[in-house]
């Protein structure tokens, strides 16, 4: 099975880019179920509370809106 974790950037509010996280994992696991139906998908919104950059410029920004896979 598989958990598509949806990160964002640091701009916007907690619940703002928890929402955003949602549903940018939610998208993922939409695209993968049409391709197969088979595997076990689990999301989870980590908003901004995991960034990979933690510089304040788009290039950073852009690393931190994200969809990360974790095999369980």
């Amino acid at each position: 099975s598989v958990t598509i974790e949806g990160h964002c950037d640091e701009r916007g509010t907690d619940a703002y880019n928890l929402e955003l996280g949602n549903r940018r994992a939610r998208a993922v696991k939409r695209y993968l179920k049409s391709v197969s139906r088979k595997t076990k998908i689990r999301t989870v919104s980590y908003g901004k509370a995991r960034p990979v950059c933690t510089d304040s410029s788009e290039s950073c920004w852009s690393e931190n809106r994200r969809a990360q896979f974790k095999a369980r």
